[in-house]
């Protein structure tokens, strides 16, 4: 992955087609990003989590193109493309034969169940013990064959968990990345990695069998030209660790802590963080998924404190939610009462649609080491969307959709001209391909610079008061930057 800026966009909401979303690249957004991840484009886009439910894998859905656009956005920019590790949909032929025959079809082996698991039972500790992102016990009661079996589904009742270390599953995981490698996608971005191999009488999250199973999928990856990215939400500990064995990994952890010092002037944590984090890090404000809390705060081990403590963490929720009129969500840590997980918010209106605020903190994630993403609501400064239902998926509120003519006028918004500049600046200017300095600076305060030869951005900021400085030199030419 090129050190550009990268966007992050849904196919079907920024454009509305593969086709339509390369005319925005090559058109009004021409030259402002390296690279983008376009989310599932699979068959279904527009199942029962956004795409993150493949029926069919290895197929582009028909609605938004084929792979031949997806090789065409590879011709001229870096492609993201997810492999669904964990999970298929339960309308999958594959899983659909399982159904209809039991044990008799060939695929049989490649869904987890509970008794694949524990095939000698569980005791209530084990079950409790069990990490899952949902409420409840990760397992649906199905009919396999005409015989009553508990499918291990870790996310919703239709996207059913593979056994990746069975030889059928491990032959589909194989043949989607050939069909990624083989039509102009660059990166793999594993998404629901940590789930993947459950172990009984442990958490079954990033297992030490886990751990083996990414080895070894990232070394097929690489027999294939293909760099990894690993999702991972958790405390920091776990990306840490995962850092080295991948590619690349999000700094998940960088958001709550650019807001908790936008919102409060204590740069203290953010300070820390950027003196330990790991190299490799896709730096990232907002997602599909929202805004990330659980990898800055304490984790469920005595031993894993976290960067913000849970009150810090909880005067981050209210302001957000005061920020943005009490249209965020905010999701918990299931089984933790004192857990947040994420918000459901707009990077814009988590800061309450104030353009100085949005830019220093757009500024502070395009400045530290990594490489950028920028969600496509994020690169248009949008709002929440309201839900249409008040139990509906939450992270729909940050997943608005832009036909081509809204993005053209969205481009032409200050607060959007003003982060377009900046994203031109880190793609273009010499001094961040070179090395990163944390300077000291007095409470309340950062200071970071760039240099190279030749070539220096140098930045200050008070977050409290959104004031910043930034002053950039190249070939003897120096100009400053304060709004």
């Amino acid at each position: 992955m090129r050190n550009q800026v990268q966007l992050i966009a849904y196919a079907d909401r920024l454009g509305g087609s593969l086709p339509a979303l390369t005319r925005l690249l090559e058109g009004p957004l021409a030259g402002l990003f390296g690279g983008v991840h376009v989310l599932p484009f699979y068959l279904p886009y527009d199942g029962a989590d956004a795409g993150f439910d493949p029926v069919d894998h290895r197929t582009v859905d028909p609605r938004l193109g084929d792979w031949a656009d997806v090789r065409r956005l590879g011709r001229s920019l870096d492609v993201v493309a997810d492999l669904v590790v964990n999970h298929v949909s339960d309308r999958s032929a594959e899983f659909r034969d399982v159904v209809e025959r039991g044990g008799r079809s060939p695929y049989a082996g490649m869904f987890l169940t509970y008794g694949r698991v524990f095939p000698a039972g569980a005791t209530e500790d084990d079950l409790a013990r069990v990490v899952r992102p949902r409420p409840g016990l990760p397992f649906t009661p199905v009919l396999l064959g005409g015989r009553r079996r508990l499918v291990w589904t870790t996310f919703t009742s239709h996207q059913v968990d593979l056994d990746v270390r069975h030889p059928a599953a491990r032959r589909y995981l194989s043949e989607v990345l050939r069909r990624l490698a083989g039509n102009g996608v660059t990166t793999v971005r594993l998404d629901a990695v940590g789930y993947a191999v459950k172990t009984a009488g442990t958490s079954c999250f990033l297992t030490p069998e886990t751990v083996d199973f990414v080895r070894d999928l990232t070394a097929e990856a690489h027999r294939l030209g293909l760099e990894v990215l690993a999702e991972v939400h958790a405390h920091r500990r776990h990306a840490t660790d995962m850092a080295r064995r991948v590619d690349l990994v999000y700094d998940f952890v960088l958001a709550p802590l650019v807001l908790h010092a936008v919102f409060t002037g204590d740069c203290g944590p953010l300070r820390a963080w950027l003196l330990r984090r790991p190299a490799g890090c896709v730096t990232v404000l907002d997602t599909h998924d929202g805004i990330a809390l659980v990898d800055a705060g304490p984790g469920a081990e005595p031993a894993d404190t976290g960067l913000l403590s849970g009150a810090q963490l909880d005067a981050l929720v209210s302001t957000v939610s005061a920020n943005s009129g009490g249209t965020s969500r905010t999701g918990t840590v299931p089984g933790r009462v004192d857990g947040h997980y994420q918000i459901s918010c707009t990077a814009y209106d988590a800061v309450g649609g104030d353009d100085r605020r949005y830019t220093l903190a757009r500024l502070l994630q395009l400045f530290v080491p990594g490489i950028p993403q920028i969600y496509y609501v994020g690169l248009l400064a949008g709002h929440n969307v309201p839900l249409a239902a008040p139990d509906g998926d939450a992270r729909e509120i940050n997943r608005r959709a832009y036909p081509e003519a809204d993005v053209t006028q969205a481009l032409n918004r200050p607060v959007v001209r003003a982060l377009t500049r900046l994203i031109r600046l880190r793609n273009a200017h010499p001094a961040f391909g070179g090395a990163f300095t944390l300077a000291d600076a007095p409470p309340g305060e950062l200071r970071m610079a760039w240099h190279a030869a030749g070539a220096r951005a140098d930045l200050w900021t008070r977050p409290a008061d959104a004031a910043f400085r930034l002053t950039v030199t190249e070939g003897g030419d120096t100009r400053t930057i304060t709004g």
